[in-house]
């Protein structure tokens, strides 16, 4: 008799083999997720950028919010005019291969926490990177810009300018909605009659860019003598108002006899070769002025033909501001509208007192920007799994009261490092305090129990922040 064939189900050892052996794999496909399947072809990149801040390996390479790779790795380079930059070693798919050479790369911020990605814009070009290429440094732009360095934008004058226009502002619009309305309804004659007006300008029968061109040397010729014009318009404006008042008749007799005068000046002008004389002489003397210009003159005349197709296409646009109008003018004239204006002017005054106490913290002590770029540099050291947050324990003092456990009291020696420091309210040069920025830069007096202000001034400097590889400030 032939023995009967077993089935692998029937059996035990193999049935745990085999469950073993895709445990295994599951947790290595797992285990590699981040860089990539194994054994599927992918596409490698290298790519030079500024900086590679707060990027670690494993983040995500993305195209279009897309992800079609990861970052293996990140290295220093050094160029030959001494700069150092990061260069990305990139793992792509094989779907965007080959990668235009005429693409962008940019390092970007995922969160505000300091946790990064690179994306990647596709140009247009037919010629494409080979594997193992490198994306030159000219391809990172535009430069990134860091959520510090956007916070450093507002500077003294940035801040005291929002103020005062946002108060003057407020002022304007208080009591004037029904002048608001007005002005805003008579725009609307005035578009409907732009339309036609802007169709003709931009008819090529016009030969508006010939004009402008024209006008563009004109102007050069006439700029070295631009200040006697204005003071001539100036005086112009002056002699007008004193004929406003003799307008009538004395001025329409004067135009009456226009015909008497010209035959007089028919006589006269031979006489005033003199004038013309001198004339010819002065405009001699602006040669070497007007060739200096010359080359500006070219540039100016450029700008007005680039313009020219953007003035054409500014007919469409006029049509298409016509709804937008319409809209503005509905918003206009609802009534809410003036309150909600009151309401926002009474805001900026109930909110001047406190703007005023805090603006002092950032403006002078600069512990705004302190507290986001700390914020972020807490997260920024990581691995392939992610970032951890960096901290360091720092030991209690030993003695009696001290901070490490309840207290009947401050703690108050006997050891020269068991002595309370605590100042729950430091100076920030707010508004009736000392000018200082105590708030972590406060001395600590060993031996001695200090609670509340420190005495002394300890000056306005705080740490910048324009370099984010800083140690964070205490």
């Amino acid at each position: 008799m032939r023995r009967g064939s077993q089935s692998i189900a029937a059996n035990p050892v193999l049935i745990g083999a085999a469950t073993t052996l895709v445990v295994l794999v599951a947790v290595f496909l797992a285990y590699n997720a981040n860089n990539g399947l194994p054994f599927v072809p992918t596409y490698p990149l290298k790519a030079d950028v500024p900086s590679a801040a707060n990027l670690v390996v494993g983040n995500e390479v993305r195209i279009g919010g897309t992800r079609v790779g990861v970052v293996k790795g990140i290295a220093p380079k050094r160029l030959d005019d001494g700069r150092v930059i990061a260069q990305l070693d990139m793992s792509l798919e094989t779907t965007v291969k080959p990668l235009p050479k005429d693409s962008t790369i940019l390092v970007r911020p995922r969160s505000a926490l300091g946790l990064k990605y690179v994306e990647i814009t596709k140009g247009k070009s037919t010629d494409g990177y080979a594997a193992d290429a490198t994306i030159p440094l000219k391809a990172a732009t535009p430069a990134p810009v860091e959520f510090d360095e956007f916070l450093g934008t507002f500077d003294d004058k940035t801040r005291a300018a929002a103020q005062q226009q946002l108060l003057g502002l407020g002022n304007a619009f208080a009591g004037r909605g029904q002048d608001l309305h007005e002005a805003i309804q008579s725009l609307n004659p005035l578009l409907a009659q732009l339309g036609p007006a802007m169709a003709n300008l931009a008819d090529d029968r016009t030969q508006l860019a010939r004009f402008v061109q024209s006008l563009g040397r004109t102007s050069a010729i006439v700029a070295p003598v631009a200040e006697q014009q204005a003071s001539l318009f100036r005086n112009l404006d002056t002699t007008f108002d004193a004929f406003a008042s003799v307008a009538r008749p004395y001025l329409q007799d004067s135009i009456s006899g226009g015909p008497p005068a010209l035959d007089t000046a028919t006589r006269e002008l031979p006489k005033q070769r003199p004038f013309l004389a001198n004339s010819e002489g002065f405009f001699h003397d602006l040669r070497p002025g007007v060739k200096a210009l010359s080359g500006a003159a070219k540039d100016l005349s450029q700008a007005f033909v680039v313009g020219t197709p953007a003035l054409k296409r500014s007919v469409q646009f006029n049509k298409d501001l016509k709804p937008t109008f319409a809209s503005l003018q509905r918003f206009a004239e609802d009534p809410l509208v003036a309150l909600g204006v009151q309401d926002l002017g009474q805001t900026a005054r109930i909110a001047n007192p406190l703007l005023a106490t805090l603006t002092p913290t950032q403006t002078v002590c600069n512990y705004w920007t302190l507290l986001f770029r700390n914020a972020a540099s807490v997260l920024s050291e990581g691995d392939t799994n992610g970032t951890g947050q960096r901290f360091m324990i720092v030991a209690t003092p030993q003695g009696p009261n001290n901070e490490g456990g309840p207290s009947s009291g401050p703690a108050n020696g006997p050891n020269a490092d068991n002595f309370l420091h605590a100042n729950p309210y430091p100076n920030t040069s707010a508004p009736g305090q000392t000018a200082e920025c105590e708030a972590g830069n406060e001395p600590y007096a060993a031996g001695k129990q200090v609670i509340g202000n420190v005495p002394g001034n300890q000056g306005i400097t705080t740490q910048k922040t324009q370099v984010s590889t800083d140690t964070p400030q205490p």
